[in-house]
């Protein structure tokens, strides 16, 4: 998938500024594609360039001005036709998960330190998520919520975020346990 199909969907929401459609990624796009404000403002150049977006100056007395752009009907057309294709699986390329692999020839207290601070992020970004929602159901049900919203894709993109937040706190509180176990037991070629 093209960072311009996630900038896409992120425009359905309205109007937004680089600045605006950045912060966006960060809250509520980031469970599923990530991209810095450099490479999002690189890609908003080339679809504007490309007629997938426009842009409109607006002006502001005492900060900088600021352009906000919007879907074109050539960009909802783009987006339609991606909603169309099937999508590659998933490929996850995780730099932990290598460590963790290696741990029996490397540095358990590294290793654990490196869990211990996927854990951390992962109950820090399922709160945030977890505020999120709050603020979509807005003290409604989440069955009161579907029935009357005018786009359920957020939601439901947030509930996988969700879920694999909670899935990543699970797993690594698993390996904080084990490791924890391991490291009593003396290992091949130690002297414990």
């Amino acid at each position: 998938m093209a960072l311009r199909n996630a900038v896409l969907a992120a425009l359905l929401d309205g109007e937004a500024s680089g600045y605006d459609l950045a912060k966006d990624f960060d809250a509520s796009v980031a469970n599923f594609w990530m991209a810095t404000p450099q490479q999002l403002y690189r890609e908003l150049d080339r679809m504007e360039s490309d007629g997938l977006i426009e842009a409109r100056l607006v002006r502001q007395e005492r900060r900088p001005d600021k352009r906000l752009f919007s879907l074109t009907e050539a960009g909802r057309v783009a987006l339609h036709e991606f909603t169309t294709e099937l999508p590659r699986p998933t490929a996850i390329r995780d730099e932990l998960m290598v460590k963790v692999h290696a741990v029996d020839e490397g540095d358990p207290d590294a290793v654990r330190a490196a869990v211990l601070e996927r854990l951390a992020w992962a109950r820090a970004k399922l709160a945030r998520y977890d505020r999120l929602r709050a603020r979509l159901l807005d003290g409604r049900t989440e069955q009161e919520f579907l029935a009357g919203a005018e786009r359920i894709g957020p939601y439901l993109t947030l509930m996988r975020g969700r879920a694999f937040e909670r899935e990543n706190i699970t797993w690594a509180e698993q390996a904080l346990l084990l490791l924890d176990q391991r490291s009593d037991v003396p290992r091949r070629g130690t002297a414990r």
